[in-house]
């Protein structure tokens, strides 16, 4: 029940203690389930401290328990095991704490863990977080290459020293984690996100040497898979060796066999590089240089031809033909002048043979009277009339003499 309480009557310290010491005993016992975070055990004392925390949640609650329950473990429970605690609530009122008191701890066996990995892979592939549409393509050369790893540790050297031995000028950036424990996860999980802020950063490689199941449980932590899912910057995992498959291996862009695995992964190899360059540029080469043959013995074989060796040939066959046909044509036209020449003279012929004038040549004389007028009878003038008589090559004037004037009865014939 609720203290009926106010600003007048305010219940001391004491009672609020003894409350919540009440209602955290009418709890009763509980099953827990965590990750043992700490251990002390104190020389003398007849009890353990511990704290369990959540694998996700950033929370932790401190348990006890007895000595010979904690030395009954087998095996022997220490920092980073995950265990389910049966427990019974305790507030410690001088102090203000609260905590378990353990009465059966049970490791998590390693079936039931790959079982509970197992349904948790199931969850997040239903969520799409490890479709292969989401998977990016490695830079072929990245600017600077982020590491997240522990510090001076042998997956640290070996990214380190195959990295710059197959490329020199590579550079790294990087962020030191705990691998494993308590801390392993929320560490992991700075370091990544502190480099995918980088922009020179162009990939990251988190890098852990191998290990038991146990040692790689924070790489298959939920948390860090949401993390790794919302980075922008592409991701290598370089999670133990070869069997060794945690969730992180599925939802990273890339999955390196081994930390040296993801060296030659992330930065080219120079020396493969400058073989590859010189073998194309012999291919080029020899494609060019087999071009130019082909080419070169095409031009040989056109020029073998008799119309490009003697090219003057053409024009001299042409020439005579052009020759031919221009003697051809004075002759048909000299033909066609020669009959057009013919037929003009007959016509010339006809029309002087049909002129006035050849009958004049004949002797025959054209007598026209004053007015021009001609005279085609004697009846057509009178005595002393003047007249003009046309001839070849001019004319007469003439006047009628009354001799040869008309009579009544003349001839005229």
């Amino acid at each position: 029940m609720a203290l009926d309480t106010s600003p007048e009557a305010p219940a001391p310290v004491r009672q609020i203690a003894q409350a919540i010491t009440g209602w955290v005993d009418r709890l009763g016992a509980v099953w827990v389930e965590g990750q043992v975070a700490q251990v002390s055990r104190r020389q003398g004392m007849q009890t353990v401290f511990m704290v369990l925390r959540d694998p996700i949640a950033d929370i932790s609650i401190s348990v006890t328990c007895s000595r010979l329950l904690f030395d009954s473990l087998n095996p022997p429970l220490v920092e980073g095991a995950s265990v389910i605690v049966h427990a019974k609530p305790s507030y410690y009122a001088p102090r203000g704490t609260l905590s378990l008191q353990a009465r059966d701890i049970r490791m998590v066996g390693l079936g039931e863990l790959l079982a509970r990995l197992e349904r948790r892979r199931q969850l997040l592939a239903a969520e799409g977080l490890f479709a292969a549409e989401l998977k990016r393509p490695l830079p072929f050369l990245p600017t600077k290459v982020g590491l997240v790893t522990a510090p001076n540790s042998a997956a640290e050297r070996d990214v380190l020293e195959v990295a710059r031995r197959r490329w020199p000028a590579v550079t790294f950036e990087v962020a030191y984690a705990a691998m494993q424990g308590t801390r392993s996860v929320v560490e992991v999980i700075e370091g990544l996100e502190r480099l995918d802020k980088d922009p020179d950063v162009g990939v990251i490689v988190i890098a852990r040497g191998g290990g038991s199941v146990e040692d790689l449980l924070p790489f298959s932590d939920e948390a860090l898979i949401r993390a790794v899912h919302k980075a922008r910057t592409p991701v290598v995992s370089a999670i133990g060796h070869e069997p060794d498959q945690p969730l992180l291996d599925l939802v990273a862009d890339v999955r390196a066999a081994t930390p040296t695995d993801a060296a030659k992964r992330v930065v080219p190899d120079m020396a493969e590089e400058v073989h590859r360059l010189t073998t194309a540029r012999d291919r080029l080469r020899r494609a060019v240089d087999g071009r130019l043959a082909t080419e070169r013995s095409h031009l040989d074989m056109l020029r073998s031809r008799p119309a490009l060796a003697a090219p003057s040939t053409l024009f001299d066959n042409r020439s005579d033909e052009v020759r031919s046909l221009v003697d051809r044509a004075r002759r048909c036209l000299g033909h066609q002048l020669d009959r057009a020449a013919d037929e003009v003279g007959h016509q010339r012929a006809r029309a002087q043979a049909l002129s006035p004038l050849a009958t004049l040549e004949r002797g025959y004389a054209v007598l026209q009277d004053a007015d021009g007028h001609v005279v085609t009878g004697v009846g057509g003038v009178r005595p002393g009339a003047a007249v003009t008589i046309r001839v070849t090559d001019g004319r007469i004037a003439a006047t009628v003499s009354p001799d040869h004037a008309p009579s009544e009865g003349a001839d005229h014939g």
